[in-house]
This record gives structure tokens, sequence and C-alpha cells, in this order.
């Protein structure tokens, strides 16, 4: 437990942190895996609409340093690469 103001100022600033930064990534959690859904179901605008929301989402998370950049790169690169993957098996 805090004893010290600064210690207690600290320690509100750490809640008050933790709870936007779960907001944000959960965000963008729910919004990868919502991408991934719409890859899978195989629709062609539903799915780059997800994936382009899904993106915005990840970008604003390493914005604020919630993920790590390259975590955050990794993520895009591979929902880019289910899109494409998926994109001649609809067509045909």
């Amino acid at each position: 437990m805090a004893n010290h103001p600064s210690a207690e100022k600290r320690n509100r600033q750490r809640i008050r942190r933790t709870d936007r930064n779960r907001r944000v990534k959960g965000n963008a959690r729910t919004l990868v895996k919502k991408a991934r859904i719409a890859i899978a179901s195989g629709k062609g605008t539903d799915s780059a609409k997800a994936v382009l929301d899904a993106i915005r989402a990840i970008d604003r998370a390493a914005s604020k340093g919630v993920v790590h950049a390259k975590t955050a790169a990794r993520t895009k690169s591979r929902l880019a690469m289910a899109v494409k993957k998926a994109r001649p098996a609809s067509g045909a």
C-alpha cells in the first residue's frame, strides 16, 4: 500500500492507464477477430472493410504504445496475406 502522496498519485495513474490500455488493446483484438471471421466467411467486401477497421485499431494501439510496433506490423501483414489468399478462392 502506498504511503506517500507521490506514490498514491502514481498508483492512481497506473490504474487509469491500465484501464485505458485494456480498452484499446481489447478493441483491437475484437476487430482483428471480426476480420478473421469475415475472411473465413468468404465475403470480399465485408472482409475488406473489417480488415481496414482492424488495421486502423492496430495502428492506434501501436501509436499509443499499447502494443509494440513490430507486433502491430506483423498482425497487419498476416491479415493482409489472409485477405489476399482468400480473394482468388472467392473469385473462382
